[in-house]
């Protein structure tokens, strides 16, 4: 019987004989209850509200690789963690596309093309819809695999789950603030172990922008009709 990754590295109680978390390659915080994951993603979001982690140089990335992987020339996307909306709102400058975001916070309906929703949840007019799903937010999921678990079934079935991570994801920034994280060449073990054969991944690497950091962008596609 294998040992689940999650398992390894969850812990309910810290403890002075507990591995330093840049020592990791997966963790994952534990909040005492929903209601403070929730309470604590608004308050950073109110926090880093003008902040902008996304690049145009990334998102154009984004941009051909939902072009290269479609025949049609309209797409429809969803931004899941968008905060101020900066990612959806550069994204559809091109007419090509048709795309909103979704952030936890109420701060969501002060911006264009934003809708206040946690990312975790299942919306069942968005099952099965949309040609592609960005995020560079999957960090921020008390349960990152119920996350990418509800993107991949919001995608139809030739549909696209890209997600942007970098070292800043890793397990040494993860916390209260940003409960999930993994180094970026751990990934691809995390998906296999998560979804097995139901999804398939691939990745690219190309620096950022806006910042002296590399990105990677991983591109899940779902092998099933439904993802469990």
């Amino acid at each position: 019987m294998t040992t689940s990754i999650l398992s390894m590295f969850k812990k309910k109680k810290p403890s002075k004989s507990e591995t330093p978390k840049d020592e990791l390659d997966f963790y994952l915080h534990r909040y005492d209850s929903y209601e403070t994951y929730k309470e604590t993603q608004i308050f950073y979001n109110k926090k880093k509200l003008q902040k902008i982690w996304a690049d145009k140089a990334t998102l154009d990335r984004v941009k051909n690789i939902v072009r290269e992987s479609f025949q049609h020339d309209r797409f429809r996307g969803i931004c899941h963690g968008s905060r101020n909306g900066f990612e959806q709102n550069y994204l559809v400058e091109d007419k090509a596309f048709d795309v909103f975001g979704t952030d936890i916070s109420p701060t969501a309906n002060q911006f264009d093309r934003s809708v206040e929703w946690d990312f975790h949840d299942e919306r069942e007019e968005w099952r099965n819809t949309f040609d592609f799903i960005y995020s560079n937010s999957l960090d921020q999921g008390w349960n990152p695999r119920q996350a990418l678990t509800t993107w991949l079934n919001q995608i139809h079935s030739d549909g696209l789950v890209i997600i942007e991570h970098t070292d800043a994801h890793g397990p040494s920034e993860a916390g209260a603030k940003d409960p999930f994280g993994v180094k970026p060449n751990v990934m691809p073990y995390v998906f296999a172990d998560w979804f097995g054969h139901q999804v398939s991944t691939s990745f690219e690497i190309a620096k950022k922008d806006n910042m002296d950091m590399q990105a990677w962008l991983f591109v899940l596609k779902r092998n099933v009709t439904v993802v469990v």
